[in-house]
């Protein structure tokens, strides 16, 4: 056999710089799911919708000189034109301008019944799901019942005891709202009580507040921040139903959901009143919904490449 000569074989120069190196930057958890938030295109047409949603429901109603409270009857139920862009309604007031301020209490409602729900479904599933035992027991329990309490039946008894208006809407939303989070945030505790970090800062003689707002909530941020984006779109809608009910906000206030109710008395006649409001409902609903989904397929650990 042929001899292979020794000058075709060079040794391996080891480079400890090179051996170092990752193969690609090192990312945080939040970073990573940033990144894969943002490539989800239709995650991201919801989160641009909403921006633009908020910034018509803060500065929409500055758009055009009519207020939306001033009766005009000398212009009622016009049709969309240059002077009204959505047209006007049965009092002549500007369809335009009452659509944006009914963003305003529409998108206040959501959020507002959102972060109650947040803080007290948090701290009570937090507390039931760390302490275990009777104490979860009895918690949970007292959750379930409040669950069952038949939800409209417990709104149209707040509306008649406290009276017709924003904050009756918000309590009644918040009361029994609360509980799903409470599931979720103990179901995610339950998990993470266990864990080794867990352990090693019980061992080392850390508080249960300190445990509790500093290793398990974080650690359960993901499913508490879905939670919580699937939230919105229920109350903006429980609202529109409510006032489609007559037991939404007392007038001259506008929000999406009265004006769907006065719209669909005219829908026959004069179906731009109804399909403003009720375009912008389902906009505002399925903005947040894709942006949920969006991030529960970011914070999902098992779609991490």
């Amino acid at each position: 056999m042929q001899q292979i000569p020794k000058e075709m074989f060079q040794p391996a120069v080891a480079n400890v710089g090179e051996a170092e190196k990752l193969s690609k930057p090192s990312l945080s958890f939040w970073k990573d799911v940033s990144i894969r938030f943002r490539k989800n295109k239709l995650a991201m047409f919801g989160l641009i919708l909403l921006i633009l949603l908020v910034f018509m429901a803060i500065f929409g109603p500055y758009m055009t000189k009519y207020d939306y409270a001033t009766n005009d009857l000398m212009n009622t139920n016009q049709p969309p034109s240059s002077k009204h862009w959505f047209g006007t309604d049965e009092l002549g007031r500007d369809i335009f301008t009452r659509t944006w301020y009914g963003a305003r209490i529409s998108l206040f409602i959501g959020l507002a019944a959102a972060l109650i729900d947040l803080v007290i479904g948090v701290l009570w599933g937090g507390i039931a799901g760390y302490r275990g035992g009777k104490t979860d027991e009895i918690m949970m329990r007292i959750a379930d019942i409040l669950y069952g309490v038949p939800y409209l039946l417990l709104v149209i008894i707040l509306m008649v005891i406290l009276g017709q208006g924003l904050g009756t809407m918000i309590l009644a939303m918040t009361i029994t709202g609360w509980v799903n989070m409470a599931r979720i945030v103990r179901g995610q505790v339950l998990q993470l009580k266990n864990q080794e970090y867990v352990l090693a800062a019980r061992t080392l003689g850390a508080s249960t507040s300190r445990i509790m707002f500093k290793h398990l909530i974080p650690n359960a941020m993901g499913s508490i921040l879905v939670t919580m984006t699937l939230t919105i779109p229920n109350a903006i809608f429980t609202e529109a139903f409510l006032s489609y009910l007559g037991l939404g906000v007392p007038q001259p206030l506008a929000s999406w959901g009265t004006m769907a109710s006065e719209g669909v008395q005219a829908l026959q006649y004069y179906p731009w009143r109804l399909f403003f409001p009720a375009t912008f409902i389902c906009l505002t609903m399925f903005a947040f919904n894709v942006v949920g989904d969006g991030l529960r397929d970011a914070l999902d650990p098992r779609l991490r490449k």
